[in-house]
């Protein structure tokens, strides 16, 4: 089987795919060289052809659907149709481009779609984990089972990931996700501001998309074009912006317990944990909740997320990670991001 997986990352967009036990493509485009030319995704996936399935980006995720299912409705849900944030734009041309051309794509869920967590975890949540910090998840359990030796129902971990812009915290329970903070309802990333003051919300009335993208710890610092090797380097003088970032994750993992008291390990993945300094650090603050650990990918290039998509095709297409994709009930994913709000005296666009 030929599969591919992608990762629209907020740095980069990876790709990771195999025929077999062969690597056919392990590779990140900038997302910048993705924002001048978005058709270059197509030809990527171009040269690839013939492929068994692509794991599309996928956003804030769909219950498990081929792109021939792909509708308004169904893009609307995944890339939201905000021109604050111009990628989105360039995403959904390239999408409905997959659609045209009958690329074998296939959608994924978010953490919002799966049935593992209880109703009233989701309550008045959209963003639980988008579907590419579902991959990063399914990397973290092939990694934790080929280490063990347990099996994928077995699995018992909390996932820190952290990304360019967000940080999300997972908690993983006999092989299921059991609860989460996505990068917007969480603590704040290195980008973004991860969760909002209902009372913030309410005084900024309506704003765009983009403003999720601001108020993190390169914010804090108050050096507008701060880059993550910069913070580490200078971390003292940006001791705000450094804890800020740190700190959140440990809040985060802190809060997971309260569900998983006690887990295999602390899992730690994403791109700004390729900087050993960050990584030793988590370590360090991380360690009152168990043996810390930073995740094994079999990539060289490109992050867990594009390897996780990758794994996730392989099981829905029957292989050998079948038994992964049932573990997480990724089959058994239903509804939308919206199905769990609450509150009362606001219309959100469904």
């Amino acid at each position: 089987m030929r599969i591919v997986g992608i990762d629209p990352g907020t740095g980069s967009f990876d790709f990771f795919g195999m025929d077999g036990d062969r690597i056919i493509i392990d590779a990140s485009v900038a997302v910048p060289d993705v924002a001048r030319n978005p058709r270059v995704l197509l030809e990527t996936l171009r040269s690839l052809l013939p492929l068994d399935m692509i794991v599309g980006p996928s956003g804030y995720g769909l219950p498990v659907t081929s792109i021939e299912d792909m509708t308004e409705r169904e893009l609307n849900l995944m890339v939201p149709d905000d021109k604050s944030i111009p990628l989105y734009d360039g995403i959904r041309m390239v999408l409905r481009s997959m659609k045209t051309e009958c690329f074998p794509v296939w959608f994924t869920p978010g953490v919002i779609h799966l049935p593992t967590l209880p109703v009233y975890r989701k309550a008045n949540k959209i963003d639980m984990g988008t579907a590419d910090k579902v991959c990063c998840v399914a990397v973290a359990m092939r990694d934790q089972v080929e280490r063990t030796g347990i099996e994928y129902n077995q699995t018992s971990f909390i996932l820190v990931e952290m990304g360019y812009a967000f940080t999300a915290v997972i908690a993983i329970e006999n092989g299921s996700i059991v609860d989460a903070l996505g990068g917007t309802s969480g603590g704040p990333g290195f980008m973004t501001l991860g969760s909002m003051d209902a009372e913030l919300a309410v005084r900024m009335g309506k704003f765009p998309g983009i403003v999720l993208f601001s108020g993190g710890a390169k914010d804090m610092s108050g050096k507008t074009d701060l880059t993550p090797q910069e913070l580490v380097k200078e971390r003292v003088a940006y001791s705000d912006a450094w804890n800020m970032l740190l700190e959140s994750a440990v809040k985060g993992v802190a809060a997971m317990t309260a569900v998983v008291e006690r887990p295999r390990e602390i899992l730690i993945s994403g791109r700004l944990t390729e900087l050993p300094e960050i990584t030793e650090e988590l370590k360090s603050r991380l360690s009152r909740y168990g043996t810390v650990r930073k995740v094994k990918r079999h990539t060289k290039v490109a992050k867990e997320a594009a390897e996780g998509a990758y794994i996730i095709g392989e099981g829905l297409s029957g292989g050998k990670y079948s038994a992964l994709v049932e573990s997480l009930a990724l089959k058994q994913a239903s509804g939308t991001m919206y199905d769990y709000i609450l509150v009362k005296g606001v219309d959100i666009s469904r």
